[in-house]
């Protein structure tokens, strides 16, 4: 069991507790992660700071607690969008793709933050490879699951291909976070599904 398990596990799972963690989301996004104290959770929760240490013990699992947690938010309003789509393997995989796409700036920004931290910090860098895998996870399942329904026929391994796609989406995040662009355009969207129909074995 981690720390942050164990700290969940003896602090509880309450409103109250979960009001600090969206709390801490909104002030890392704001100041950044290095520029992230109890105080100033306190200040934007209105929960006092011996609280947030009795809740969390360190600013550190805290900070990685509510990342956790925010980033599974994201996945699983990212899955629900697909689970809308009627049927077809192709739909729900494009589904995803959008929602990446459209990963909303704040999820962004957060993230940027965390990544930032964790290139300088071991115990951060172990967290961001199960941010990673969380938010991986439904775009191999989603074509694994194509694959074997018959729909995909991928032209390589499809781990090189999920790869490839997230670093796409990624990619998006640097621009969007700085406002270079403030949205995909249809011509961003138009590229990945074209590489993904090739790579896919898709026909239009």
């Amino acid at each position: 069991m981690t720390i942050v398990e164990t700290r969940q596990r003896r602090a509880g799972t309450g409103r109250r507790r979960e009001t600090a963690l969206d709390a801490a989301v909104t002030v890392l996004v704001e100041r950044g992660y290095e520029g992230t104290r109890f105080k100033d959770v306190a200040a934007v929760s209105g929960i006092a700071v011996s609280t947030l240490q009795v809740y969390f013990g360190s600013r550190e699992d805290m900070l990685v607690e509510a990342l956790l947690r925010s980033t599974a938010s994201e996945v699983e309003a990212m899955e629900r969008s697909a689970s809308q789509v009627a049927d077809g393997s192709w739909e729900r995989l494009s589904a995803l793709v959008d929602y990446g796409l459209n990963t909303p700036v704040r999820a962004w920004r957060m993230l940027m933050e965390f990544w930032g931290a964790a290139a300088h910090d071991d115990e951060l860098r172990r967290h961001s490879e199960t941010l990673a895998a969380r938010y991986r996870a439904p775009f191999a399942d989603a074509i694994n699951a194509g694959s074997r329904a018959g729909d995909f026929v991928p032209v390589t391994d499809v781990d090189a291909i999920v790869d490839v796609l997230i670093a796409t989406l990624d990619g998006r995040m640097v621009p969007t976070v700085l406002a270079l662009h403030t949205q995909a355009t249809d011509a961003h969207r138009g590229v990945v599904h074209a590489q993904l129909r090739g790579v896919l074995g898709v026909r239009s």
